[in-house]
């Protein structure tokens, strides 16, 4: 349900280029959390924020990686940290930040204690689950290589 206090949530986020761009609070609480760079080599050349930033554009708005603004990184360096810190794992740690940030500054505890299931994300588990039982429950089918092999045998049997 729309209340007040969402008015104001989405009203903080009115003064950043994008909705999905990070606030300087929010780049302070990520920032240490970026590993560094490797030793040797040239520096960054890159503002890992703008990375960030182009990140979440894809996320928030579900858009393909060619398709970014020419205000934000390259597709190719933007995708490239991706994988990168899916990878590693960064990803995961800057969300939970976030996360935890987030219901910290909405008076709430910081994991919740209760779970909402609806009835299309019960179907979708069920399927999952069906699949994974029909998978296993599948004839195995013969190799095109087995059939061969029995195919050349039955015809030099046959003719001699």
């Amino acid at each position: 349900m729309w209340k007040p206090e969402h008015r104001i949530a989405a009203a903080a986020r009115r003064g950043l280029r994008y909705p999905s761009d990070m606030s300087d609070a929010e780049w302070a609480l990520v920032e240490p959390m970026i590993p560094p760079g490797r030793r040797g080599g040239r520096p960054r050349g890159v503002n890992l924020r703008e990375v960030l930033n182009a990140i979440f554009y894809v996320l928030a708005t579900g858009c393909q990686w060619q398709a970014l603004p020419k205000d934000l990184p390259p597709k190719s360096t933007a995708h490239h940290y991706f994988a990168l810190w899916d990878w590693d794992g960064t990803l995961e740690r800057i969300h939970d930040a976030l996360y935890v940030a987030t219901r910290e500054a909405a008076g709430r505890e910081t994991s919740p204690t209760a779970a909402i299931i609806d009835s299309q994300s019960a179907k979708a588990a069920q399927k999952g689950a069906l699949r994974s039982i029909r998978k296993a429950s599948m004839r195995a089918r013969r190799s095109r290589a087995a059939s061969v092999i029995s195919l050349s045998t039955r015809s030099a049997s046959c003719s001699a």
